[in-house]
């Protein structure tokens, strides 16, 4: 009689005709279970070594100095006086990093949130590198766990096959790794806010575990970035959503039709929504009072003035003074007029459809492809479409939201749109076939649709392997990719400026470029950054500084800088020849 192994007792039993087929199937369930949790493992491992790699590589962008300034004032001093425009929980985390780094900072120091950046990085005998790794390290660690929520929320909808195909996309999107591996707050907060969704999602089945949790996970959100608020009234929806249908399907407390069971649900649907604003207004507050727990403030002396609801937001939210202000620098800056750059045109202003046009320049071919049939997915197939409102409504409202900004500098500011449409593109599997039950036409058709899953499961690998590919290809100059039909990250200034391409990252691989090639010569330089040049060993002057006729040698430009370059720049830059660039940010010129 033939016999296996069983793990239990690790001894040799008979099978028998009746126990064989378990026996297989529970084998084939151990190796898919474990095949699946391999995937996963390397899937992360890629993620966080192209992201350590990285943040190893790259001088602070511009916005990273005030985070890291600010975030060291937090740990050392608990003082909420700098960059009241974002919340503090973000700048927390990045000094959960700092606390390993122990940058010095002069207690007497006082200026801006700008030069205090500068002083903690390079007029405190700190290394720069040093700390600028500690502080990217916990923001990469907070994006591999947004990751595990990907996975979790996909596999919820999907299984295995469409999760791995939801975690694949977003470990190789080279926007979520290009940010996710900076000390910022963009990924962060869509990780958040995803965190908060999938709870609101799972509060379908057990609402009074999952409603609670989703708060707090809303109320970090809206502690990181203050472009989460809209944000706010959708989730809350979506839990009214969640608490009916765990209302309809409890048997327990399922209504009955009548109309006072319904008004009991809705009552307690009421009780759930003020019960998350509690939550996650409790968290907001505490954020800040884990800075100061005295809340000290002094509101600045430059607030502009606000009307209409702008000024009801700001003078009736219950929320700290602190947020409130920065609510009032954030309006101050949506009435600016910003410069923008879009296929090759600089303006000032804003464009309705910057965004989007981003967007479809940074995406990935086979990641838009897949976003596209996920979403259609989940809007055809029954028992998918549930999910729809809660994976494509909030990123859309937020989307357009940021559509009617003001600065046109970057997908940064929709950095949700892959985290969410991930999980949207891992439901494009999902697709099940039926057997055709009759001879004739109605056969044919059964047979097209029993191929169907086959075939889609085989053209989302191509098209999975085909974002890996194009990730994998741009390593490690995520920051400026741009897809194979806008001619590759080597192209992208052509069509975007700002943190699509040129946020002042590669002061260093410059520094070693000029070392390595140009090791004599006079360097001139025009950098878009917030890195101090002098302190990555590079020694060059402000070509704009000095007459024309003095200008030879090295001349060094960042991308963004020549397409807005003034009269004297351009005339510098027609007598000049490009000979090479530097991580596709920034163009080497030689003028005689």
């Amino acid at each position: 009689m033939p016999t296996f192994l069983d793990s239990r007792h690790d001894e040799r039993v008979p099978v028998n005709s009746a126990t064989a087929p378990r026996a297989l199937l529970g084998r084939l369930r151990r190796h898919r279970r474990a095949a699946f949790v391999v995937a996963v493992a390397l899937l992360l491992v890629q993620m966080a070594v192209a992201m350590v790699s990285t943040a190893v590589e790259q001088t602070p962008t511009i916005d990273e100095p005030v985070y890291v300034g600010t975030a060291t004032v937090y740990v050392q001093q608990h003082d909420l006086r700098y960059n009241p425009e974002h919340p503090p929980l973000g700048k927390l985390i990045i000094g959960t990093g700092l606390l390993f780094a122990h940058p010095h900072l002069d207690p007497a120091f006082t200026g801006d949130q700008t030069e205090l950046g500068r002083h903690v990085l390079y007029e405190s005998g700190n290394d720069p590198w040093r700390v600028m790794l500690w502080a990217r390290l916990p923001v990469i660690v907070v994006t591999l766990l947004s990751g595990l929520v990907v996975l979790a929320f996909a596999r919820e909808l999907a299984g295995r096959t469409g999760a791995l195909v939801a975690l694949a996309l977003y470990a190789f999107s080279p926007d979520v790794i290009a940010h996710g591996s900076l000390a910022t707050l963009d990924v962060p907060a869509s990780g958040f806010l995803l965190t908060s969704v999938w709870l609101v999602w799972r509060a379908r089945r057990r609402p009074f575990l999952y409603l609670p949790l989703s708060a707090a996970a809303l109320g970090a959100a809206v502690a990181t970035k203050m472009s989460m608020l809209p944000a706010v009234p959708v989730v809350l929806l979506l839990a009214v959503v969640s608490v009916w249908h765990a209302g309809h399907t409890d048997p327990g407390t399922a209504p009955t039709g009548d109309a006072r069971a319904k008004a009991r649900l809705l009552g307690l649907a009421a009780a759930a929504v003020a019960g998350m604003t509690l939550v996650a207004l409790a968290v907001v507050w505490t954020t800040y009072l884990a800075v100061d727990p005295r809340l000290r403030w002094t509101a600045p002396s430059d607030l502009p003035a606000v009307h209409g609801l702008h000024a009801l937001l700001v003078n009736h939210l219950p929320l700290p003074r602190p947020y409130r202000d920065g609510m009032q620098v954030q309006f101050r800056f949506e009435n600016a007029t910003w410069r923008g750059f879009l296929f090759g045109r600089p303006y000032h202003g804003s464009l309705w459809y910057y965004l989007p046009a981003a967007l479809l320049v940074k995406t990935p071919l086979g990641m838009a492809a897949l976003w596209t049939a996920g979403s259609l997915t989940l809007l055809a197939v029954r028992r998918l479409r549930p999910a729809a409102p809660y994976l494509l409504v909030p990123p859309a409202l937020l989307l357009v939201s940021a559509m009617t900004g003001s600065r046109d500098v970057g997908v940064r500011y929709v950095l949700f749109v892959p985290v969410f449409l991930a999980i949207a593109a891992g439901c494009a599997v999902a697709v099940r076939g039926h057997r055709p039950e009759t001879a004739g036409p109605s056969a044919w058709t059964g047979a097209v649709r029993r191929r169907w899953p086959s075939r889609a499961r085989t053209g989302t690998a191509a098209l999975v392997l085909f974002v890996a590919v194009s990730s994998l290809l741009t390593y490690p100059y995520y920051l400026p990719y741009s897809n194979e039909a806008f001619g590759g990250p080597a192209k992208t200034y052509l069509r975007l400026h700002d943190s699509n391409v040129d946020w002042g990252q590669d002061l260093g691989r410059l520094a070693d470029r000029l070392k390595g090639r140009y090791p004599h010569e006079k360097v001139w330089l025009v950098y878009k950054g917030a890195g101090v040049p002098s302190a990555y060993g590079i020694h060059a002057t402000d070509p704009r500084t000095v007459p024309m006729s003095r200008v030879h040698g090295l001349l060094v430009v960042s991308d963004s800088a020549i397409d807005g370059a003034h009269t004297r720049l351009k005339t510098l830059l027609a007598t000049s020849r490009p000979i090479e660039e530097v991580g596709h940010s920034m163009t080497v010129f030689r003028r005689a």
